[in-house]
């Protein structure tokens, strides 16, 4: 039931739990698991999405072999009280981030530095953007930010009033017919070369500003956080924070790369978050004439998925092109040759099976529409002398 949380109404924005949509859950021997969920309605057109996320979520937990869904409807009384629930959370803006229910959130995460996480964060990031979505980029790493460097993007933070509030507007690149949203603490700095000094609170405070005070827009199909090395106090606290986050994990295909990025996966699965799989970055090097050769080791990201129980999402070759583009803020997904072609198809599966987009139309949104509009007839009626 808990880790159920992390299965949000991407129309209500609250989780399945709080909803009263989650009944029960019952594992049974051999690892099956048997999840009751209520619906508002039989025929609702969120069921598809809700089985999805469900099935997701439970079958990531260690030792669960399968998981089956029973199917009921709620009673009235439990409709209303899911949808006084649902006029409470829109009463109570600001909400705790500043993100839309819809907007898909990816951690990308590793147990240590120098993986990647950075270069696959903004190459996954841009090939999505490309396919017209919009796409956000949040470079956590306060210590380390290098996204905006890598995304050809610079300049101070401009800000606005939003509802009474202050609040940071992000940078935004047109790639192709998609838009990426960037934040970084490089955006706040005098020079990229001048280093900051924070201790843990102050780093996951200013994280926690990011998601709270910053205008990432009701658009925002996927946000892509480019997570520090480790398992601190940031890691922490964005867990907190983001309940229906999923998490990528970054290694090389280095056996020492390996057994510390299954420390991302244990915190990941104790906070709750659902591993949608490893990528493995650095595999082997190709000589132009057609010769490869395995620099950093063979293995590394097939051992994590196995020992970790996903997927491997795939494996981006070692090219200089990755680290050009890098350089020059052009990221090689945006251009030809292997690595490009490595990132778009990691971005297919994240687009089309991994984590696909919310999908809008459905019951609840009529619902929290009829929420809303009550709601704004209230303050209409308060607001009259």
């Amino acid at each position: 039931m808990a880790v159920l949380r992390g299965v949000i109404d991407p129309e209500l924005g609250s989780d399945i739990v709080e909803l009263g949509m989650a009944k029960r859950a019952r594992v049974e021997a051999g690892g099956h698991v048997v999840v009751t969920i209520a619906l508002t309605t039989a025929g609702c057109p969120l069921r598809a999405q809700i089985q999805r996320d469900v099935r997701a979520r439970v079958s990531s937990l260690p030792g669960v072999t399968h998981v089956k869904l029973d199917w009921t409807e709620m009673t009235q009384e439990e409709k209303s009280s899911a949808m006084a629930k649902a006029r409470w959370n829109v009463a109570q803006r600001p909400e705790d981030t500043a993100l839309a229910p819809t907007t898909k959130v990816v951690l990308v995460a590793s147990g240590k530095g120098g993986v990647g996480k950075s270069s696959v964060t903004v190459n996954l990031a841009a090939a999505l953007a490309a396919t017209g979505l919009t796409v956000g980029v949040l470079d956590a790493d306060i210590w380390g930010f290098s996204v905006p460097r890598m995304l050809g993007v610079q300049g101070r933070l401009a800000g606005r009033e939003d509802a009474g509030k202050k609040v940071m507007v992000p940078h935004e690149r047109v790639v192709g017919s998609g838009v990426l949203r960037v934040i970084s603490m490089g955006f706040l700095v005098e020079d990229e070369e001048q280093a900051l000094m924070w201790r843990g609170l102050m780093l996951n405070r200013g994280v926690t500003h990011f998601l709270q005070d910053v205008a990432w827009g009701d658009d925002l199909d996927y946000l892509f956080i480019d997570m520090p090395p480790g398992t601190g106090d940031v890691q922490m606290g964005v867990a907190k924070l983001l309940p229906r986050a999923e998490v990528l994990v970054i290694t090389t295909p280095a056996q020492a790369a390996q057994k510390v990025a299954i420390r991302a996966v244990s915190m990941a699965r104790k906070s709750f978050l659902r591993v949608v799989g490893v990528i493995e970055n650095m595999s082997s090097f190709s000589c132009d004439h057609g010769e490869s050769y395995a620099l950093f080791g063979e293995g590394g990201g097939a051992q994590l998925a196995e020992d970790a129980g996903v997927p491997l999402l795939g494996q981006i070759p070692l090219e200089a092109a990755v680290s050009q583009g890098g350089d020059n803020g052009e990221p090689v997904a945006l251009g030809e040759g292997p690595a490009a072609d490595a990132f778009r198809a990691i971005a297919a599966i994240i687009l089309t099976e991994a984590i696909p987009p919310a999908e809008m139309a459905g019951c609840s949104a009529r619902m929290l529409d009829a929420a809303v509009a009550a709601l704004d007839a209230l303050d209409q009626v308060a607001a009259q002398p």
